[in-house]
């Protein structure tokens, strides 16, 4: 059996008990390199083989899976975050369907909800904003013409930029292009949840400037909208006094 397990956004104590309970049985690990916390590994048993993925190609990983699978072990494929979010699992899971190896998949905590642990931060504040983009710009690994950061800006809903710390320039003049203000609050947290921790509030067009001062480089998400900071947004409903509910009778007759 080949478990695909998301470590978490960095902290070792951010992985599920389901992921944790798998890794404390697996017989063999292959871990993302530098994207996972390695301190997850002293979960591994004492007679555990472990593999570093980042010196791997995809048929080396598989050939892996193969040969335990093989031998009768179990095989854990310890990826950064949610792996569902660019973890490159699908092409995996293919494979492994033509080789008639079962596996399962154990989701995790996202760099994007680490990311939202850090500044403290809603995403979805009422009348202010009630959807999140996840994207990237586009680097070796090419971006749909129709997902350009800026058709996505023209919604001003939040955004979350993932992969593009080397680009913030490019990124934030396509935010403008696209319909956010130059002084929309964004924000850079580097290694979301992980001990070296750091976050800046900006604005989209001082991130570059601000991952410079601060010589953020890689291992970054971007945080971009009204939602960073204490924008004034309405209450929610569920809790209102008024508003009536399956549980709880409004005090508003309308509700």
């Amino acid at each position: 059996m080949v478990h695909f397990v998301g470590a978490g956004s960095g902290a070792p104590d951010l992985i599920t008990v389901r992921g944790k309970k798998y890794l404390e049985e697996a017989d063999v690990i292959i871990y993302a390199g530098s994207l996972v916390n390695p301190q997850l590994l002293e979960y591994s048993k004492d007679i555990c083989t472990i593999y570093n993925s980042a010196k791997m190609t995809l048929e080396e990983v598989i050939e892996v899976m193969k040969k335990a699978e093989a031998e009768g072990k179990t095989t854990v494929r310890l990826h950064t975050g949610d792996p569902c979010i660019y973890g490159a699992i699908r092409e995996q899971m293919d494979l492994l369907d033509t080789l008639s190896i079962p596996y399962d998949y154990c989701p995790g905590v996202s760099a994007f909800c680490g990311a939202a642990s850090a500044l403290n931060l809603e995403y979805t504040l009422p009348d202010i904003s009630q959807s999140v983009i996840i994207t990237r710009m586009e680097g070796r690994t090419p971006v749909p013409a129709r997902e350009s950061i800026q058709s996505f800006a023209a919604h001003h809903a939040t955004m979350v930029v993932f992969l593009s710390t080397g680009m913030l320039e490019e990124l934030s003049r396509r935010l403008i292009e696209g319909g956010y203000e130059p002084d929309t609050p964004a924000a850079i947290v580097y290694k979301a949840t992980w001990e070296d921790e750091k976050s800046f509030v900006c604005t989209v067009e001082t991130l570059a400037e601000t991952a410079a001062k601060n010589n953020i480089t890689k291992t970054a998400l971007m945080i971009i909208g009204d939602v960073v900071k204490n924008a004034r947004y309405d209450r929610s409903k569920l809790y209102d006094p008024g508003f009536t509910t399956e549980f709880r009778k409004g005090t508003d007759q309308n509700s």
